[in-house]
């Protein structure tokens, strides 16, 4: 008799069967024969995709637990917040959360299950006889050994030190007895991660043979998430962070490392700077954009960066994401306008964002030296606006990326095509508490951030999950770390600033004084982080990989009062206090696996 197998194989480390769609929207019947799956090219490539399918579509937040990975991330960061109750972002900002949350569980159960069936399918790629050439198996067979090493990135991101089955392909009807498997250490986790990626990504083309193929992991793709898992590995969280020594195994196997190793970011340096060697300028680069009359325009760069389709910024896409839900999300009530440019804005900017944006000269808003001013009004036209109009001084002169971000009450919508459509946040405004129902912003403000410039009701464009503005920025940061002083730092981090339209750090004319020192240094490449990658995922896990979220994340969080009309609605007052304390750097491990198996240990707190 042929064995049955199960498509989807795995729930995690329990077994469950799927009929979830992904990549390319292309899925193999419930279960087939093993001869029958690994036969055909056609039948084996649907498998692949199967596996591409647990990329994260990290513009699904809004609802977590469909299946698509979406992260929890942007609002349970101190950059935003939902106006609906029921998204579980909520529930972290508050505490409610614990081992049996569904969320906790469906990244552990959705990664492992990427995980295990890309070794099932590197262990029978080989069986495939029909219509496939040799050199299109080893690419098929690398692309999933990739795939599997940035799932364990992703679970080590959210759990910390995981289990590792290295080649194991454990049977669907495996008995229980077999799946009693320990932790790995987190260092053991990042070492492998990185030898597969290094070992695929040596068999994987630099650039996707076609359009078709846009999305399928590249060279540059693979080695990308090296660098992030080192940058991970080097960071405060798991670098001699003795808050974890009491994570053990039950044999006493230390998880995190006690000391702490300033050679780690010698190495997250050393890959990120092999990386640009490699690959930038000349298979990625920094997006540019010139504006109608041909000169470059920093708002339009930083702008369209999220919109130009496949530009050579990008280096980690998923093709197939949630842009639509996303763009519902950022365009705001405006009320009695078109259902083109009428939504929710029911993710809002916190003030706390809002603030991190640095001024028209570069500095930031508390610099004696930035010109910011807290009060009164002026006529202003923003940048990418069509017209001028009533401004509140705080939003008025601030750098081109605050306007890429942010919607702020008074600022004309970006789709134009029936007017000049001013949005208006105050309680009775066209997109106030008062006007929208359920739909409004709890901030006063909405993000912006990859909105599109025509209906919001779009699916074709791609989540952007790694470029190179990303890679700058880790690189300076772990070469300040290793190295301080390295002229590769300004070099790098001027580079972001000055496509940004900023000042850039340093002593010629125009320029603004480099930082004084590594500590100086180290807080101005976070600075710029946060402005530059704002709403991208990336402050989630800056804020607990350097261990300030317990600051960051835990108390007042602030907003503007919009159950009030002008001039009350401009008042900044905290909108929810938050709850953080230092079991939530880590997701706890879901409660069935520590239940079900008597090696595994659960993350201290939880």
């Amino acid at each position: 008799m042929k064995k049955i197998l199960y498509i989807t194989l795995v729930a995690g480390l329990t077994f469950a069967t799927s009929c979830k769609k992904g990549f390319l929207d292309q899925v193999p019947d419930d279960r087939l024969t093993l001869d029958q799956t690994f036969t055909t090219r056609q039948t084996a490539e649907k498998f692949l995709a199967n596996i591409y399918s647990q990329i994260p579509d990290e513009f699904g937040q809004r609802n977590p637990n469909t299946g698509r990975n979406a992260g929890v991330w942007t609002g349970s960061s101190d950059e935003a917040e939902w106006v609906w109750g029921f998204n579980q972002c909520n529930n972290m900002n508050i505490g409610s959360w614990d081992a049996n949350s569904g969320f906790v569980n469906d990244y552990w159960n959705n990664f492992y299950r990427g995980i295990r069936s890309a070794s099932f399918f590197i262990a029978n790629i080989d069986r495939v006889t029909q219509d496939i050439t040799p050199q299109l198996t080893v690419q098929y067979k690398n692309e999933a050994r990739a795939l599997r090493a940035m799932y364990y990135f992703y679970l080590a991101r959210i759990y910390g030190p995981v289990v590792l089955l290295g080649e194991s392909v454990i049977e669907p009807d495996a008995p229980t007895e077999t799946l009693r498997l320990p932790r790995s250490s987190f260092d053991e986790c990042i070492n492998y991660i990185v030898s597969e990626l290094d070992a695929a990504a040596a068999n994987l083309p630099v650039n996707a043979s076609s359009n078709d193929n846009y999305g399928r992991i590249t060279k540059g793709m693979a080695l990308s998430y090296k660098v992030q898992a080192l940058v991970l590995a080097a960071s405060p969280l798991y670098n001699g962070n003795t808050d974890l020594a009491n994570l053990k195994n039950k044999d006493g196997k230390q998880l995190i490392n006690q000391t702490f190793d300033a050679s780690k970011w010698k190495r997250a340096s050393d890959a990120a700077k092999a990386y640009i060697t490699q690959f930038v300028p000349g298979t990625y680069s920094l997006f540019r954009k010139n504006n109608a009359a041909g000169n470059f325009d920093p708002y339009l760069s930083c702008r369209d960066l999220f919109i130009d389709r496949f530009n050579n910024e990008i280096i980690m896409t998923r093709v197939e994401s949630s842009i639509g839900s996303r763009q519902y999300e950022m365009t705001p009530y405006h009320n009695g306008s078109n259902s083109e440019v009428r939504g929710s804005a029911g993710l809002g900017a916190t003030q706390n964002q809002v603030d991190a944006f640095f001024t028209a000269n570069g500095r930031t808003i508390d610099d004696p030296a930035s010109g910011y001013v807290r009060t009164g009004s002026t006529n202003f036209q923003a940048p990418g606006s069509p017209i001028a109009t009533d401004t509140y001084n705080q939003w008025v002169n601030r750098e081109p990326r605050f306007y890429v971000n942010i919607t702020y009450h008074n600022s004309v919508w970006l789709n134009t095509r029936f007017g000049n459509i001013i949005t208006q946040f105050n309680n009775n405004g066209n997109s106030g508490k008062a006007t929208g129902g359920n739909d409004y912003t709890v901030t006063g403000y909405a993000v912006r951030k990859a909105q599109g410039l025509g209906n919001w009701n779009e699916g074709n464009r791609p989540v952007i999950l790694y470029r190179v503005g990303n890679l700058f920025l880790d690189y300076v940061e772990a070469l300040n770390e290793s190295t301080p002083g390295d002229p590769d730092i300004l070099n790098y981090l001027n580079q972001i600033r000055q496509r940004a339209g900023i000042p850039q750090y340093g002593s010629g004319a125009g320029q603004i004084p480099a930082p004084a020192d590594q500590a100086a240094m180290r807080q101005a490449i976070r600075n710029e982080r946060r402005s530059e990658l704002a709403f991208e995922n990336v402050r989630y896990f800056d804020t607990r990989r350097w261990k300030i979220a317990e600051t960051t994340d835990n108390g007042p969080i602030y907003g503007l009062n919009i159950t009030q009309n002008l001039p009350a609605f401009l008042t900044v007052i905290p909108f929810e206090t938050r709850t953080f304390t230092k079991r939530h750097y880590l997701f706890p491990i879901p409660a069935k696996d520590v239940n079900s198996d008597d090696l595994m240990v659960q993350n201290p707190g939880w």
